[in-house]
Formats: C-alpha cells, structure tokens, sequence
C-alpha cells in the first residue's frame, strides 16, 4: 500500500483537536493508498502542496483525459490547483508537461474559453489565463 507517509518516509502526528479541518484532512490524506485518491482529494492535497511528487503525475493522468475534472468546488478546479505549482514542481515530470500542455493548447482553442466577452473574474476565464501562463512558461 503505497501512501505519501511512505514514499516521504515521514510521518505526521495525529492532529490534535485544535487542529482545522484542513489539517486534519491533509494528515488523513497522506495516510491514504495513493490508488484510492479521488479528484477532490488530489485537487486539496496539490492546493496545499503537500505530497506534490507523488501527487502531480497522477493528476496529470486525470487531466490528460478530462481536463476539467471536478473536485467539490467547479469544473476544471483541479487543473486551476496544478497551474498554480511553481515550476520547480514538473522538473522530473518533463514529458508529461508536454503532454499536458498538448491538451490544454486544444482546449483554450475550444470557444468556451476564447470568448472574448468572459469576464474577468469569470472562473472560465481565471482558468483559461492560468492556461495561457502555463503554457508561455
């Protein structure tokens, strides 16, 4: 059963009961098989880089085939939490970079994201630059 606590090779305390929510998910998270992550779970644990090596070639996985795979929030909620790792984050993940660059090149082609009548804070719109950051990077 591979876990992020082993692949780390760190364990985390329990949280105790003055811990957030959050905190108490994430630390519950790193104990759990990497083969059970659901998107919301990828989705939060990315968000807070934690387990980030582990984490992000799976995601990549499910974006190469639903690039607006949904966690609990809205469509395309995990890929928004993947574009705002810092670079340092895919330099052994090099090809499968590209392969998601490929994919989200066809996507921000797709007229929902090219619009230019989206607003700014329009989520569509907050997506489709975070694409365009990441794909000029």
């Amino acid at each position: 059963m591979t876990t992020i606590e082993r692949l780390e090779r760190e364990v985390w305390p329990d949280p105790g009961p003055d811990a957030s929510a959050l905190m108490a998910r994430c630390t519950e998270l790193r104990r759990k098989p990497l083969a059970e992550f659901t998107v919301e779970d990828l989705r939060l644990m990315l968000g807070q880089e934690i387990g980030v090596s582990a984490l992000l070639p799976l995601a990549v996985q499910v974006l190469l085939h639903d690039p607006l795979a949904e966690g609990d929030h809205y469509p395309g909620d995990l890929l928004s939490n993947v574009l705002r790792l810092p670079d340092s984050a895919w330099s052994n993940l090099q090809a499968e970079r590209k392969h998601l660059a490929s994919v989200l090149t066809q996507l921000v082609a797709n007229p929902r994201f090219s619009e230019p009548d989206l607003r700014p804070r329009d989520p569509d719109r907050q997506l489709r630059d975070a694409i365009v950051r990441f794909l000029g990077r």
